[in-house]
């Protein structure tokens, strides 16, 4: 029974999964966007959510269009597997764990790394904090590579569109834990991602920057040094630490490479070289050097 679900779960085209578990999705919106409005909350801004969705049906096109290219080239890199793994269970689990490692190295690099920070950073844009804000994503990911770090677990041997799915999926957990609602899950937080972890991720106060990078387990937080609770006497205060704030998609989903073209147009008229260029595109975003420093000061004041 076990392996004719995951042979079924394998053959779901990818980009329909998200879109299949949107109703889903939307009547968890509407309840949280009635019990706000009903305690005079301001969860909820019309703008803002509308410039969610728009953002959502942008990166659905994007992955849509982009899967035309990666798919064949996924199916070519799987000649070159050091396995063959089979449809069972044991290898779900393990593609499971595996892929959420790998996204918690992908979420940590696009927070160290300006070119991937590029497309991330619409997700963080928002100085909102609700479950529409899971839809704020980034026509550009495609552009930006975040497809790279799936590549090892093809040429370790698992089907390419199992890999995939196992991608929706990770990314439709994370939607239940975009909202103000909900602690830490008691034990089951030593372990999953959980509301109260996330929301310290959004948070651009110095003690909670570039902390807590989990999709699904928190355990590679824990054993990698990136884990922070949220601290009831420092409020959570959503957005990014640059003065940004839009609700026309086109702006969120293009500030940071119009930054990044405007910071390498400078450098050409200065004429400072090769290192400088590739320090622009690939070192570590604006705002991210001091944001760190004060992470760091604050680090030591909870110690």
């Amino acid at each position: 029974m076990t392996g004719i679900f995951v042979q079924r779960l394998s053959v779901i085209p990818v980009e329909l999964i998200l879109i299949l578990l949107s109703p889903i999705f939307f009547l968890f919106i509407a309840f949280e966007w009635y019990q706000s409005e009903r305690k005079r909350q301001s969860v909820y801004h019309w703008r803002d959510s509308l410039a969610n969705l728009g953002l959502a049906a942008m990166h659905q096109a994007g992955d849509a269009l982009s899967l035309l290219l990666l798919l064949p080239f996924f199916f070519w890199l799987s000649q070159f597997a050091v396995y063959s793994l089979p449809f069972n269970l044991t290898n779900l689990v393990l593609l499971f764990i595996l892929q959420d490692f790998l996204y918690y190295w992908f979420h940590r690099a696009s927070h160290q790394i300006r070119w991937l920070w590029a497309s991330h950073v619409v997700h963080h844009s928002s100085r909102l904090m609700n479950f529409s804000t899971a839809f704020r994503q980034s026509l550009t990911y495609p552009i930006s590579g975040m497809w790279l770090f799936w590549t090892p677990l093809v040429l370790l041997g698992f089907d390419v569109q199992l890999v995939l799915a196992v991608v929706a999926i990770n990314l439709a957990f994370q939607f239940f834990v975009h909202t103000r609602w909900g602690a830490n899950w008691g034990v089951l937080g030593l372990i999953f991602n959980t509301p109260a972890w996330h929301r310290v991720h959004h948070a651009c106060n110095p003690l909670y920057i570039d902390k807590n990078y989990a999709g699904v387990l928190v355990i590679w937080d824990r054993l990698f040094g990136t884990f922070q609770p949220e601290v009831a006497e420092v409020p959570c205060v959503y957005g990014i630490t640059e003065d940004f704030e839009s609700v026309n998609p086109l702006t969120i989903t293009f500030f940071e490479w119009r930054r990044m073209w405007l910071d390498l147009q400078q450098d050409r008229q200065q004429g400072t070289g090769l290192k400088t260029k590739i320090a622009i595109l690939f070192g570590p975003p604006k705002g991210r050097t001091e944001a760190a420093a004060s992470n760091e000061a604050g680090d030591q004041l909870h110690d």
